[in-house]
């Protein structure tokens, strides 16, 4: 059985209070991906935080009072303020690169006005002005990872798509298999399935630091929470994250939907080991330490392995500004990112 219980829980600070953006509109912190490297945080936010110097890309350090945000610095790479609506990390086997996946949820084949949310990017993890785009266009000033997204429209199989997972696990050949969460996909972003699928494909390293798939993305693992009990909602993927301290893969799942009139929110965390997640076996459901279903109170969208014992859960609420049991206060100002920190039992 696997089980955690709550360590601490509270708010991050990821830009300065009441700032607006171009139209006047309060900027809301959506934080839909993190990852750590040992001694920081990297998050991002599905929306844009505007404003010189600033980027929805930033970290902060972790210590044993928890994340500091008052040390938050921006990535202002022109390539990472471009692209639009992030949605997770990986680092690389070696833990020597980082890689970030935008939604790859719309795009406008008549023009390139929404190729910002068609990024593949890889950078060295403590040099991110040294970001490249993974398979990009071929075309001159053509930006976003438009090879990428011919390759997701032939393994997804559907006109419409959400990837919200990413992660990389070790491989038999080449430097690693990188895994690819779908959350959605159907028809179009208004007639679509939640699903709970991986696609992936083995990659090697390039010397420019970039990475070249050495095989087609193919259909990996999929399951179906609806067949545990305790799930009470539907839900789809919202993120993937390889523990290499026990050789296995987390999943987290979200929803979001209403019952009488309000909207319900939350997510739940699963777990198998690589090789169950090979054979495709069903994953386990995580639980909380008095041995029921571990169901989030808030929309989980990122998780982190901090080390053998501790995991580090984000939430995107989108405009749900309650805290829950996170704070005493009833609602987080929109600069805020409620978190969790767990740790296993």
């Amino acid at each position: 059985m696997a089980q955690v219980r709550i360590t601490q829980q509270g708010t991050i600070h990821c830009f300065p209070a009441g700032l607006k953006d171009a139209s006047g509109k309060l900027v809301n912190a959506e934080i839909s991906a993190v990852a750590y490297d040992g001694e920081r945080l990297l998050m991002a936010s599905d929306k844009p935080i505007p404003g010189e110097g600033r980027s929805a890309v930033f970290s902060l350090p972790l210590d044993s009072s928890g994340p500091d945000d008052s040390q938050l610095e921006y990535l202002t790479a022109a390539r990472i303020r471009q692209a639009v609506k992030y949605e997770d990390f990986a680092l690389t086997t070696d833990g020597r690169h980082m890689l970030a996946t935008t939604g790859f949820d719309r795009i406008d084949s008549e023009s390139h006005d929404l190729n910002d949310y068609n990024h593949l990017l890889i950078w060295p993890l403590d040099e991110p002005d040294k970001v490249q785009v993974v398979d990009p266009d071929p075309r001159d000033g053509v930006e976003g990872s438009l090879e990428f997204r011919q390759k997701l429209d032939a393994a997804i199989g559907e006109p419409y798509y959400k990837i919200e997972g990413l992660a990389v696990v070790p491989s038999d050949k080449g430097d690693g298999l990188l895994l690819f969460g779908v959350r959605e996909q159907g028809n179009s972003h208004d007639d679509f399935q939640y699903v709970r699928r991986v696609i992936g494909a083995r990659y090697a390293l390039t010397d420019s630091d970039n990475i070249e798939f050495i095989e087609e993305l193919h259909d990996v693992y999929a399951f179906d929470p609806a067949e545990y009990a305790g799930v009470r909602h539907e839900c789809g993927l919202s993120s993937l994250e390889y523990d290499p301290y026990h050789a296995r893969l987390y999943l987290v799942t979200s929803f979001e939907t209403e019952q009488a009139g309000e909207e319900v929110i939350g997510g739940y965390l699963w777990v198998l080991s690589l090789a169950d997640f090979h054979a495709g076996k069903a994953p386990t459901l995580v639980k909380n330490e008095a041995g029921e279903v571990l169901e989030f109170e808030h929309k989980a969208e990122g998780l982190a392995v901090l080390d053998r014992e501790r995991l580090f859960v984000v939430y995107d609420n989108d405009r749900n500004y309650a805290l829950g049991s996170v704070d005493a206060r009833d609602e987080r100002h929109a600069c805020e990112a409620p978190y969790t920190l767990l740790t296993l039992t």
